[in-house]
């Protein structure tokens, strides 16, 4: 299951997203989590210090690599250099896993402990000074949307995306990658408006999006989010002091978070469980064309020099069965 948490600056989407994931490792479920906010805070908020954290692979600079291992042998791709972060699967490609090993993990996960459980930790790279002028962060986060267009992910497994702040993951077809969203609100004007724009956006594309309130402090705070999120508004979270000594890099331990933040933790679990059923591989494949000729006929075509809807597969549908039966694909590159 594919789940992102998107929100303002400063919400608390980071914190909130990475509080389920110590829930999910802690139930032993196979956690892959990646960090594609601007700002990579998603490391230290997992318990990594700061040596630790700057030293996590970025997902940006291994790009050819990942290209060219899941290019596979699909005959429909020249080369891995005209791949774009959109380019959809077809026959031939190499389809990645949750919880297998290959060379897109080894180079750019990290298996990071947490308590009773672990998750791979996958990060897109921080903005550079050398990116500074030349490059949007929308490049790097390509990688990310690259893999999650070759992911076959089942019920029980997991992907937990920390998104960048505000509707920035709009900029490509990224935002429909996920079977659930979570925006992270707070109680404010600035909270709600991030809310309505992205809601908007998501409105033709079918996005399964829940609101979850953040830093409500009481009663006046909870009605203000109920009469401006309605319907959408999911749980709550209040002042966590596990989380605070988190902040300090003092964090006990995870069984120790209060029990109300626990059962919040269990809502959000079964909110994404729940979403299993309306799973539609045939409508996330349809977008995934959709974008990948947006951004072919946009600017795709002039950067490779190719036709890029002839990367389009009609007969291939990513789905769960996808793999069933299928050939070893070619060696991995060295």
């Amino acid at each position: 299951m594919k789940i992102a948490f998107v929100g303002k600056g400063g919400s608390g989407k980071t914190t909130l997203s990475s509080l389920f994931i110590r829930h999910l490792a802690a139930t032993r479920a196979p956690v892959v989590a990646v960090d594609a906010d601007i700002n990579q805070h998603l490391g230290a908020a997992l318990g990594l210090d700061e040596a630790e954290a700057a030293a996590l692979p970025a997902m940006g600079a291994h790009l050819p690599l990942i290209k060219d291992y899941l290019r596979g042998t699909n005959p429909r791709i020249a080369s891995a250099e005209t791949m774009i972060k959109t380019t959809p699967p077809g026959e031939g490609s190499r389809l990645l896993r949750i919880g297998e090993d290959n060379p897109v993990y080894e180079a750019c996960a990290r298996t990071v402990p947490l308590g009773d459980g672990e998750v791979r930790l996958m990060a897109t790279g921080p903005f550079t000074e050398s990116d500074l002028g030349v490059a949007c962060y929308h490049s790097k986060v390509g990688a990310v949307e690259l893999c999650l267009n070759h992911l076959v992910d089942g019920r029980g497994e997991f992907v937990v995306v920390d998104m960048t702040a505000g509707s920035d993951s709009f900029a490509s077809g990224l935002f429909t990658r996920f079977d659930m969203t979570f925006l992270v609100a707070e109680p404010t004007r600035k909270g709600i408006a991030v809310y309505r724009q992205y809601k908007e956006y998501a409105r033709d594309f079918d996005v399964a999006l829940r609101v979850v309130g953040n830093k409500v402090q009481g009663p006046d705070d909870l009605a203000f989010l109920r009469a401006e999120v309605g319907d959408d508004l999911l749980v709550t979270v209040g002042h966590s002091d596990w989380v605070r000594a988190m902040e300090k890099g003092r964090a006990p331990r995870f069984a120790e978070l209060e029990e109300p933040n626990r059962e919040a933790l269990r809502t959000l679990h079964d909110a994404v469980d729940a979403s299993y059923e309306r799973r539609d591989w045939q409508r996330y494949t349809r977008q995934m064309v959709h974008f990948h000729l947006k951004n072919a006929q946009s600017w795709g075509n002039a950067k490779t020099g190719a036709d890029l809807a002839a990367q389009v597969d009609p007969a291939f549908a990513l789905d769960e069965s996808a793999l069933a039966g299928r050939a070893a694909a070619a060696p991995a590159p060295a």
